[in-house]
C-alpha cells in the first residue's frame, strides 16, 4: 500500500472502529468460505458482539467488506431480529407475537412486562438493564405464550402469575 491508501484506511478505522486486529478477525470469519459473501451474517454478528448493536457505518463497512452492495447488508440487518439497529439492555427480552402466542395469551403478557419494567415495546429500560421487543415467532407453538431471553433462553407457558419469573435478576 502507498502512503495515501495507509492514511485512508487509518481514517477508516478511526471512524468505524476497525481495528487492524479487528479486521483480522473478520478474515478469520470469511476465510473457510469459498465466496466471502457467504460470512456476512457471522460477520454482522462479530460487529455486533464488538458494539452492541450494528450501525449504518458498520453496515457501510461491512459492504464493502464483502464487497456487496449496501442495500443487502441493511436488508439482512433490518430482516432478522437478532440484529440490533440500536443500543439495547443489558438483557433483551424477545415476546413472540404470532397467533398461537396471541391467542394463549401474549398480547396480556406483552402488557405486564410494559408494566412491571415500566417501558412499551421497542424500548430499553432508564437503568439499561432490559430491552423489551417483540419477535414475529419464536417457533415454540407448543409452550404458548412464549418470551426468549438474552437471545438463547426460552421460556414459555407463560401466564400472569409466572411472567415476572422468566426475567433475569
Amino acid at each position: 500500500m502507498n502512503n495515501e491508501e495507509l492514511r485512508m484506511k487509518s481514517e477508516e478505522f478511526k471512524t468505524t472502529g476497525m481495528t487492524p486486529e479487528f479486521v483480522a478477525r473478520a478474515e478469520q470469519i470469511a476465510k473457510p468460505y469459498e465466496h466471502k459473501q457467504a460470512a456476512l451474517l457471522p460477520l454482522l454478528r462479530l460487529c455486533q458482539e464488538r458494539d452492541g448493536y450494528v450501525t449504518s457505518e458498520v453496515e457501510t463497512w461491512v459492504s464493502e467488506y464483502l464487497c456487496v452492495p449496501l442495500v443487502h447488508v441493511h436488508e439482512v440487518v433490518s430482516f432478522y431480529t437478532l440484529y440490533y439497529r440500536r443500543p439495547m439492555g443489558k438483557h433483551v427480552i424477545d415476546v413472540c407475537r404470532n397467533i398461537s402466542c396471541t391467542l394463549r395469551g401474549g398480547e396480556e403478557v406483552l402488557k405486564a412486562l410494559e408494566q412491571h419494567l415500566g417501558i412499551k415495546e421497542g424500548e430499553t429500560t432508564p437503568d439499561g438493564k432490559y430491552s423489551l421487543q417483540t419477535v414475529e415467532c419464536l417457533c415454540a407453538c407448543e409452550q404458548a405464550p412464549v418470551l426468549q431471553v438474552d437471545g438463547g433462553h426460552y421460556v414459555g407457558s407463560l401466564n400472569l402469575e409466572n411472567i415476572m419469573e422468566a426475567l433475569p435478576k
